[in-house]
Formats: structure tokens, C-alpha cells, sequence
């Protein structure tokens, strides 16, 4: 017996390290996932060719909740490497609109309203600036979106299955970033195409302690949910991205109310590789 139990040993050993080699070196899904969403935007030849790109169209902004009212107005996302500018122009009264810029390592926020402060959406965007320094914001039609630059931002994905969402199966993946660990991000992709069309950002803040128990008591945890949706893809010179793009941004307050934001996006012109000043990455105050 002792004998057997020598011989069998180091085949055991063996066996489990060839087992742990194969399993080390299978991607996982989410890792496929990943690899066939970039495949459907385009090669990786034409994907690293392109070194910028401009992206323009028409808006238009509602209030769903907390308010009433719109506006209609012009988009520009433009981006060039891993840096990023959007500005959304809707002129609504005292508020102009929207501007966000990340330069390679600073975020920027705009302060466009009449008394120069954020908007509660731009201070919830500048609160969370790893939407923009990680290449989240705007998905896709950017040059530095988030799934090209996952070694590099540090972040994991995580394969959650195939959920249903307004009706539709879709595939579902956890964005794990290694900077932000408060807010939830899943992105869903089409399970036949694999392009990427919604991504979900949602989490909650704890009130703080008045030392007050019945205020205490009566205070609701605040909750915010920033909805990206992507649709309308059409190909030009090797590439596939979405030329309709829609942002929902709702703020759940302590007292009991909710606010709900809606731009509506269109695409009418994405060119590559224009040359663009670095201004377009600075906040125009």
C-alpha cells in the first residue's frame, strides 16, 4: 500500500497543477464579453487607428419630475485619447446647460447657471469624477470608453447573467472600479450583437447623524440613479456606434421629493481623428 500511494502521489500533483493551468488561462465570460462589444464597434487595427473624435447633434431637455418645463439645443463630444469634453447647450432660463471635461488628469465641472453654481446634476457628476476619468460618461463614443482602458483604469467586470430589461433580454455585466466603491455600475449589452445599449449607475448616501432622534428618524437615506442609453448604431469607415444617446438622471431626496432630468441626444456628424485644441478640455467659465 505504501508503495501505490508513492507511485499515485506525484500523478495527483501532477493532474492538479495541469488542471489549475488550463482553468488560469480560460477567459472568463465577462472577459468575452467584453473582447466580442469591442469586436462589434470595430477591429482592433481600426479602433487603435483612430487617435480623436468629434461627435455633434440636437437635444432636448425635460423635467419629468420636480418641475416641469424643456428646452431644445445642440450637443458636442469630442475626445482624444482618454480625454473627454461634453457640453450640452439648452438654454432653460438661468441654467445654459451642461459641460464636463477631463484633460488626462483633472475633472472639470461647469458653473452654468446665473449665480454661477453647479447644477445638482453637475454636482452630482463632480462628486463622482470617476465617471469621467475612467472614460464611463458617454460610453462608446468616446475615444478612452471604459472598455478599451480596463488594465489601465484598473477596473473588473463581472458577468451577471442575462437579465430583463423593458422587455427585452439583455446581458447584463458589473463594472467593478478600483476608485469608486459607493456607486453600483452595470451596463447591459445586446446578447446577439453584443453592442453596448444601456448602462445603469445607481447608489445611496446614509443621512447624516443629527443626534436628534426624531429627526434622525424621520431623514430618508438620498439615492441617485444616472441612466445612459445607447441605440441607433450605423456603420462608417470600419467603426459601429450609436448615433442616438439618452441620459436620465434622478436624485431621491431626504425630504420625500425626487427630481427626474432627461436629455435626449442625437448624432448628426461623427468624424475621427480631427485635430482639436486643448481647450476643448478646459471649463469655458
Amino acid at each position: 500500500m505504501t508503495k501505490i500511494r508513492m507511485f499515485l502521489q506525484p500523478w495527483m500533483v501532477l493532474a492538479l497543477l495541469f488542471t489549475a493551468r488550463v482553468q488560469g488561462s480560460s477567459p472568463s465570460k465577462s472577459d468575452d464579453i467584453v473582447v466580442r462589444h469591442l469586436d462589434a464597434i470595430g477591429s482592433q487595427t481600426v479602433r487603435a487607428a483612430v487617435k480623436s473624435r468629434v461627435v455633434r447633434g440636437s437635444l432636448r431637455f425635460r423635467v419629468l419630475v420636480g418641475g416641469s418645463g424643456g428646452a431644445t439645443g445642440t450637443w458636442d463630444l469630442v475626445s482624444s485619447g482618454r480625454m473627454l469634453g461634453i457640453v450640452m447647450q439648452f438654454g432653460m432660463g438661468d441654467w445654459w446647460g451642461e459641460q464636463f471635461t477631463f484633460d488626462g488628469s483633472r475633472i472639470g465641472v461647469a458653473r452654468p447657471t446665473a449665480s454661477h453654481q453647479r447644477s445638482e446634476f453637475g454636482d452630482f457628476v463632480a462628486s463622482q469624477g470617476f465617471l469621467l476619468k475612467e472614460g464611463l460618461l458617454g460610453g462608446e463614443l468616446s475615444t478612452g470608453w471604459a472598455l478599451q482602458s480596463l488594465a489601465m483604469n484598473g477596473a473588473r467586470m463581472q458577468d451577471l447573467g442575462m437579465k430583463k430589461v423593458d422587455g427585452k433580454e439583455l446581458r447584463a455585466v458589473q463594472y467593478l472600479s478600483k476608485h469608486n466603491t459607493d456607486m453600483q455600475v452595470i451596463m447591459y449589452f445586446d446578447p446577439q450583437t453584443y453592442q453596448h445599449v444601456r448602462t445603469v449607475y445607481s447608489m445611496e448616501q446614509r443621512p447624516g447623524e443629527t443626534g436628534d432622534i426624531r429627526t434622525s428618524a424621520q431623514q430618508k437615506e438620498p439615492r441617485y440613479r444616472l441612466e445612459e442609453r445607447f441605440s441607433d448604431f450605423r456603420s462608417a469607415n470600419g467603426l459601429t456606434l450609436p448615433t442616438h444617446y439618452e441620459l436620465q438622471w434622478t436624485e431621491e431626496l431626504q425630504n420625500g421629493g425626487t427630481r427626474l432630468f432627461d436629455w435626449d441626444l442625437v448624432a448628426s456628424q461623427i468624424r475621427q481623428d480631427v485635430p482639436l485644441d486643448p481647450a476643448n478640455f478646459e471649463i469655458k467659465q
